[in-house]
């Protein structure tokens, strides 16, 4: 295993790789990027977009008429930009480079240059595109904002464990106060191709790759992506990439402090309107609490707290796919969160079925007949 952690000593998954499969990681990448550092959108309505931000714990770094900076209590770059379009869409992710000069190397790899970025972000960006069309901004230099006043975790009695004397729980009903962005997970008709680029360009390294039961053979469908920062231990996934019929956001997260935190937070947003995608649950993969929003637009969006921090010693875990493999415990997936309950994105997603069908892509009959495998599981 190269001085590696056994997968199979049960750290984080039942099975490790076969002989032959995908190892999850690239020798000598462009380079390593350590982390995301914010992602991109554009809306037309930036008053509902800053409302919705507001309620589900950012804060606003910067409003312009036709810009919107939201951030975290976390110094460093705002988590997501906001600008103005006709339309609602997902422009792509930003990372952040660990120096300047790593931004030299890839511009010389792809055939690019850097260039600047606007003042209110400062330094210096080079933006590419990956296999499946998604703009992908690697960025160094930039503005550093100063640290918020966070929200702070309870005090827990834990078993016997006592620690809270004489002193109540009662978390406030308020926003839970986002700290930081997590992860974005993105589908891609190209999945090989999309994630052979992000590791050999980004350094990126894969935590776990998940599989369409009785198709192991045929390659992974899914892979959740680290980012390498050496001993340094990295989230569970920054990135996650699946294979689908069309090229589209799937959702981001945002760390908050702690269960309480993201309960309260969400009796919030019910309260004021807004509609519950799935949760409240704990991830298998990453091992996450999670719960999942719908904004305003209709882009799913992610409270999570206590998620898995890997090294780079640890190996890719191996396990099939299934909606019921989602979570540990919680309530059952919804329709919401895997796309097909009635509305215009299902309505999208199956044209897009049709037209992947018809084109030379890796998303072919068998693999829809896995994924109706896994969204029946």
């Amino acid at each position: 295993m190269n001085g590696h952690h056994d997968v199979h000593s049960g750290l984080h998954s039942e099975h490790g790789a076969l002989a032959g499969e995908h190892p999850g990681r690239v020798r000598d990448p462009v380079v390593k990027v350590l982390d995301l550092a914010w992602l991109e959108f554009e809306k037309p309505d930036l008053d509902g977009a800053e409302t919705f931000a507001h309620a589900f714990g950012f804060t606003t770094a910067m409003r312009t008429a036709d810009e919107l900076q939201l951030r975290g209590t976390d110094s460093g770059s705002p988590c997501v930009l906001i600008r103005r379009g006709d339309r609602s869409r997902f422009v792509g992710p930003a990372f952040r480079a660990a120096e300047a000069g790593d931004l030299l190397r890839l511009a010389e790899a792809t055939d690019s240059r850097p260039v600047p970025l606007p003042e209110s972000l400062g330094g210096l960006t080079v933006d590419l595109a990956d296999p499946s069309g998604l703009r992908v901004r690697v960025v160094a230099e930039t503005h550093e904002l100063g640290a918020l006043r966070s929200q702070q975790p309870q005090v827990y009695n834990l078993g016997h464990e006592v620690t809270r004397i004489n002193v109540t729980q009662r978390p406030a009903r308020v926003p839970a106060r986002v700290q930081r962005l997590g992860h974005v997970v993105v589908q891609t008709t190209k999945y090989r191709e999309t994630l052979d680029w992000y590791l050999r360009n980004l350094g990126l390294i894969v935590s776990d790759f998940l599989y369409y039961p009785g198709q192991r053979k045929r390659g992974p469908v899914m892979s959740f992506v680290r980012c390498d920062q050496g001993s340094t231990p990295a989230d569970h996934h920054t990135l996650a990439l699946t294979l689908g019929p069309s090229n589209r956001y799937v959702h981001s997260a945002y760390q908050v402090a702690d269960l309480d935190a993201l309960a309260a937070g969400g009796e919030f947003l019910r309260e004021h309107g807004y509609r519950r995608s799935w949760g409240i649950g704990r991830h298998i993969q990453g091992s996450q609490i999670f719960d999942y929003w719908r904004d305003p637009d209709g882009f799913m969006v992610e409270h999570f707290s206590d998620g898995d921090m890997f090294d780079c010693t640890l190996e890719p875990g191996w396990a099939p796919m299934s909606a019921s493999g989602l979570s540990q415990w919680g309530p059952p997936v919804t329709k919401d969160f895997l796309g097909i309950s009635p509305g215009p994105e299902s309505l999208r997603e199956l044209r897009a079925i049709f037209d992947a069908l018809r084109e030379d892509n890796e998303f072919d009959f068998r693999r829809l007949r896995g994924l109706l495998k896994v969204a029946k599981s």
